[in-house]
């Protein structure tokens, strides 16, 4: 089987990943700190609750620790939210992160889309989105499930908060569980302004579940850390019945309560992600690529020489930068993309320099 997502250093040699959207300021000290720290607790079961844990998620989110539930990865939840509705019709946005379509069809979920145009950049119109919802209602296909990434991966394309209230209270009046995944949005310039955090502490959101991760904020990939918030206390302890038994380690939750008091780390990777996402954009746009205008730590283009063919020969950029080991994503495998689109990640200077330098001879020796 074919790997999915970006990250793949175990199959291919790779020198340079630029695949994987993690933080390029890298685990913070004191994570890794409090992660060794915990080595001894590997002796004794993990807390299955992650009681202090979700009180630090509590306090950091003014929320209550009830609404809290914490797993292995955002993808977990992905799955356990599915698997807790067994919901029968589900409406996505393509592209986005593949997750949802896996989680969906394991639980034997139709699934409807709404796709974005490459004609208007693959943007997000909630208006359009609102129309398509009450178009399946009209029709009898409403769906008892809507899954948001915001910002979206792979485009880095994020709505503002207040554009997404009337879709928040569509979903709320019509009884539609609406799943925002927020994993990318502390990379934001200014991530309250596209946060649903607020709507959700208001009380007015019963059906909105908000989807978070430590992966990318804190380059934890490999703890394996995410969470989700919901006032339904129903839908949490449904979630937690299907959830394995101490699914998240001792020591991940140690390095996830480290990782909240992390503050002046979160602020230095937002001031250089926002600092190198420019200059990265310039120098591939110098280079002749499209490259779209993404508010996160990654950036989504197209390879204008490159036709439309569907196949892994057509991923003629991806092969040249990996000969030279280099990794970037190809967007080939999501819906509405082809071997033309491609992702890759922000990292600091010294990284994005010479990045630039082995895309530009991949590019050279690809012609």
């Amino acid at each position: 089987m074919e790997y999915q997502h970006g990250g793949d250093i175990y199959t291919n040699r790779v020198e340079l990943d630029y695949s994987a959207n993690l933080n390029p300021l890298g685990l913070p000290e004191g994570v890794k700190n409090a992660y060794i720290g915990a080595a001894d607790c590997c002796s004794v079961y993990p807390d299955s609750r992650c009681q202090a844990l979700r009180t630090k998620l509590a306090d950091y989110h003014r929320i209550g620790r009830e609404a809290v539930l914490c797993g292995n990865g955002a993808a977990e939840l992905i799955f356990l939210i599915v698997q807790a509705k067994r919901p029968k019709r589900a409406l996505l946005i393509a592209p986005s992160f593949l997750e949802y379509e896996q989680a969906l069809k394991a639980a034997g979920c139709g699934t409807t889309w709404f796709d974005l145009k490459e004609e208007e950049d693959f943007a997000l119109s909630v208006p359009e989105l609102l129309a398509r919802l009450k178009e399946a209602e009209a029709a009898g296909q409403r769906p008892d499930i809507l899954f948001l990434c915001n910002p979206n991966n792979p485009t880095g394309f994020a709505v503002e908060r207040e554009a997404l209230i009337p879709l928040l209270e569509y979903c709320e009046e019509r009884g539609i569980v609406c799943v925002v995944d927020e994993c990318f949005i502390e990379f934001l310039d200014e991530p309250e302004r596209f946060s649903v955090m607020k709507e959700l502490r208001s009380g007015r959101f019963r059906r909105l579940f908000i989807l978070k991760a430590f992966t990318k904020l804190y380059a934890m990939a490999g703890l394996r850390l995410g969470y989700g918030i919901s006032l339904d206390r129903k839908l949490l302890e449904a979630m937690d019945g299907c959830r394995q038994p101490w699914s998240v380690s001792g020591p991940a939750q140690a390095a996830g309560e480290a990782a909240l008091g992390e503050t002046e780390y979160v602020n230095r990777a937002r001031e250089l992600v926002n600092r190198e996402r420019s200059w990265l954009k310039a120098q591939m746009e110098g280079l002749g690529l499209f490259v779209y205008d993404s508010r996160a730590n990654y950036l989504f283009f197209r390879d204008p020489a490159q036709g439309r063919a569907r196949t892994p020969e057509s991923r003629s950029l991806y092969d040249a930068c990996l000969k030279n080991g280099v990794l970037i994503r190809s967007c080939a495998n999501y819906r509405g993309l082809d071997g033309r689109f491609y992702r890759v990640c922000v990292k600091d200077r010294a990284n994005n320099e010479t990045f630039i330098r082995e895309l530009k001879k991949a590019m050279e020796e690809r012609d």
